[in-house]
Order: structure tokens, then sequence, then C-alpha cells
């Protein structure tokens, strides 16, 4: 099993109880490769949710190799709907199995960001980010993977005053997959189970313990296009992906609040 990021611990869940829910809003997505240099243009048009502007978009450019510069790449150039820039870089070229990044808001220096990323290391991956001019503003991650098991644990400042790290332990075996993470000094626990019925069902179930109480959530999605949750708050969501073409999909869902009594529904569409 090849080792995850720690914030990937409990992915295999998560994609049956929290990815492709488009249960408000209504959007428009496309991603369209160029021929400058291997380039990807990502657009996302929300519709109907502004009236000063009626089609607020998000533009994220994507450059392999900027102006034919192959020793780093630009992973995010974005402007979002509200004028705000985003820019991730990164280049692997440095040393083998490391890869070295940025990120900036392209407006505050104080904001740029400096990480590593290190796989040198057989089933490990570790991870460093800080702040470029506040080195001791920073976060780490380490996770390892030995047979059945990936184990992990991430640190912050508060690391160097006595505090605890997070951890997380995630297993995967057959069809069967299980995750913990406990996070706040054991004050934040979240545990995810999964199953693989068949090829074509999947069902997921999670638990959020913390001092605001417990949150169950549990979930199934049919050949990855059909999609229902139920959580603990007595919400019912369901979803449906359909794909008319080549490149050309639709997703829609709806909501339903049993204790509200009110229900929403979304539409998304999507062009590669």
């Amino acid at each position: 099993m090849a080792p995850v990021k720690f914030d990937d611990i409990p992915k295999v869940a998560n994609e049956v109880l929290n990815d492709d829910y488009q249960v408000s809003g209504y959007v428009f997505k496309a991603k369209q490769k160029t021929s400058w240099g291997g380039a990807v243009l990502s657009t996302q048009v929300d519709l109907f949710q502004d009236k000063s502007v009626a089609t607020p978009a998000k533009l994220a450019w994507k450059l392999p190799a900027p102006f034919g510069i192959g020793a780093f790449c630009v992973d995010k150039l974005e402007m979002d709907k509200g004028g705000k820039f985003k820019l991730e870089a990164s280049s692997d070229k440095v040393y083998p199995g490391l890869k070295v990044d940025c990120k900036s808001d392209l407006v505050d220096v104080s904001k740029i960001s400096a990480g590593c990323t290190y796989t040198g290391l057989k089933d490990a991956q570790v991870k460093f980010e800080c702040k470029a001019a506040k080195p001791q503003d920073f976060t780490g991650e380490a996770t390892y993977s030995m047979g059945i098991a990936t184990c992990g644990l991430k640190f912050s400042p508060a690391i160097l005053s006595g505090g605890l790290p997070d951890f997380g332990l995630r297993l995967l075996q057959g069809p069967l997959f299980c995750s913990v993470i406990a996070k706040e000094k054991f004050g934040n626990l979240s545990a995810t189970a999964h199953y693989k019925a068949n090829p074509d069902l999947r069902c997921a179930a999670a638990c959020n313990y913390s001092k605001k109480g417990t949150n169950v959530t549990l979930g199934c999605t049919y050949k990855g296009l059909y999609k229902l949750k139920v959580t603990q708050d007595q919400t019912i969501s369901c979803s449906a992906k359909h794909a008319v073409s080549k490149g050309f999909t639709l997703l829609g869902g709806a909501q339903y609040s049993v204790q509200k009594g009110a229900w929403t529904c979304g539409l998304q569409l999507s062009i590669e």
C-alpha cells in the first residue's frame, strides 16, 4: 500500500460520502487542454448566485512547462469570482524523490508559503510547509505504509509548547476499509468505514466525535453514478451523474431536511 497525504487517510470512504453531491446551486465547469506547452484551462461559472454579477466565474490555468521551461510547473494560477488570485508552483527536479512548492495570493508577500514533499524513503512520505517570511508558522506531516496499514501524524507550532500532533490510521484489505483520525489532543475523533459489496455497489459510514457532540453519516453509491447519504440530523442527500456523450457530463442532486421540512436542488454541467 502506497503512503498517502495525512488528509487523504479517510479518502476511500469520503469518496462515497462527500464527493459529487451537487445539492444546491447551478454550476458550469469546463476544462480545455491547449497546444501551448500542454497548458490546461479550467473554468467554473456559478449561475444565478449574485444579482450584481449574473455569471460569477473562476478561472484556473495549469502550466506544465511555462514558457517552455520544464524545471518547474505552475500547478494553479487562479482568479476566483471575487477577483482574488492564487498561485501554486512546484518542481520535482531538485533532488530525486523531492518535490518543492510555493503558494501565493499575488498580493501579500507575508502570506507566501514554501514547502517540500519527500517520497524517497520506501513506503513513506514526509511533508513540510511554512510561511516564507515566518518559518515558525509551519505544518508538517509524515505517513508510513506497511502491509494493509497506513499510519501518520500531522503537527503544527503547538507541538513546540507541549501540544500533541494529530494521529491517523487506515486499514485496507480486499473490500474492507476503515480509518481513524484523532485531533485536538484526542478531543476530536473521526472514524470511517467502507465496504465494497461488489464491483458496482459501495457502502460507507462516518462518525465524528467532538465537544460539540457526535455526528454519524451513512451512504452508498451504485456504479459511482448514483449516490445516497443520510446524516444524523435527518438530512437526506442524493445525486446522479450522467455522461451525455464523451466529455459532456451532467451531475444533479437534491437534499431534504426532515427537521426543517425544507429541500434544495442543484445541477452541474461539465465539459472536458
